[in-house]
């Protein structure tokens, strides 16, 4: 795939941040791993109901693909170009209410093995 190309759309629920937060952990076992695309401070995509393959693609502090909204949609584009076989990613930079804290970085742990790896799949500060 060339650079700049859709891959797909983030798809699912379109739900409240109060409802997220009422339905958060999906898994009380993995409390931290959830399908929630956050829109803005009001609306999140809940992939869980009604979501597609987007929502298997992984973090990377070194992405291939990027998310872009359109209209309210969230659509997954590639980077650079990407070969058969690779694997998709894009940075997550996920967002805290609670101070970033060693803790906080651990709980949020980046395992995507990029050479300039953040360690943390939260966002840089």
């Amino acid at each position: 795939m060339a650079a700049g190309e859709t891959v797909i759309e983030y798809v699912g629920e379109l739900i409240s941040m109060a409802e997220a937060i009422a339905r958060h952990p999906h898994d009380p076992q993995d409390p931290n791993h959830t399908f929630y695309f956050q829109l803005d401070d009001e609306r999140v995509i809940d992939a869980v109901r009604d979501g597609n393959d987007s929502k298997w693609i992984n973090h990377s502090c070194r992405p291939n693909c990027e998310p872009e909204e359109v209209d309210g949609r969230i659509f997954i584009k590639t980077r650079r170009p990407v070969f058969r076989g690779e694997e998709l990613t894009f940075d997550y930079g996920l967002v805290s209410d609670e101070p970033m804290s060693e803790a906080l970085r651990a709980r949020y742990a980046c395992r995507c093995g990029a050479r300039k790896c953040r360690g943390t799949m939260l966002a840089s500060p």
